[in-house]
């Protein structure tokens, strides 16, 4: 799992990860059409081997099928000679991808006027807690820039003393992806649920 120590780097990060899933998907195109050719080749054998009413070919069939050993290092020469390999190994597949941290960490925690206030450090990259939508942008007196999402749990929860970067109103945001990035050391968050404010400690370790 990767930190990052800015939202600039966070979206380098995932935008060159992009780049390289964009040169995986021929492989996928790949597969796709050689399981739609076995397939057809499966249904070609299975169509031939019931219209056949010729005792010998039907003898010959059963004994390569249920009593010959398959030779499957020809089936593979022959396949590569005449398809090519099974799996286009110049094709590699990334063994790992960033990932943002989902975990909020903070140094220390203090109750700020209708919810929390966290110590986190300069600069901090905000995970969101709960998966939702986001149902407020702007400013709240006393907290600051404030980004409020309505989670899947039914809460409120106010994210305070944040950047927004480039996030709209209604959009959906998952569980630990990237909110945002602290405009100080500290970070403000408030827990609402139908116009009451909850007590945090039941929301936070």
């Amino acid at each position: 799992m990767e930190e990052y120590r800015s939202i600039e780097e966070y979206r380098k990060k995932k935008k060159q990860n992009q780049v390289k899933n964009e040169e995986v998907k021929p492989f996928k195109k790949y597969v796709i059409s050689f399981c739609s050719r076995v397939l057809l080749s499966v249904i070609l054998f299975l169509v031939a081997l019931i219209g056949c009413k010729n005792t010998n070919v039907k003898n010959f069939i059963n004994e390569q099928v249920y009593h010959t050993n398959i030779q499957f290092a020809s089936l593979k020469e022959w396949y590569q000679k005449n398809i090519g390999d099974i799996i286009p190994l110049d094709k590699k597949i990334p063994d790992t991808s960033p990932v943002f941290s989902e975990q909020l960490v903070y140094q220390s925690k203090n109750i700020y006027k209708e919810g929390v206030s966290l110590k986190v450090g300069n600069n901090y990259l905000v995970p969101v807690l709960e998966s939702g939508i986001i149902v407020y942008l702007g400013e709240k007196e006393g907290y600051g820039n404030t980004v409020v999402i309505q989670q899947v749990n039914g809460i409120d929860l106010w994210y305070s003393n944040i950047t927004t970067g480039e996030l709209k109103l209604y959009d959906y945001v998952e569980k630990g992806s990237l909110l945002g990035e602290s405009i100080t050391d500290e970070v403000y968050l408030v827990f609402e649920k139908e116009g009451e404010f909850l007590n945090y400690q039941d929301y936070l370790e």
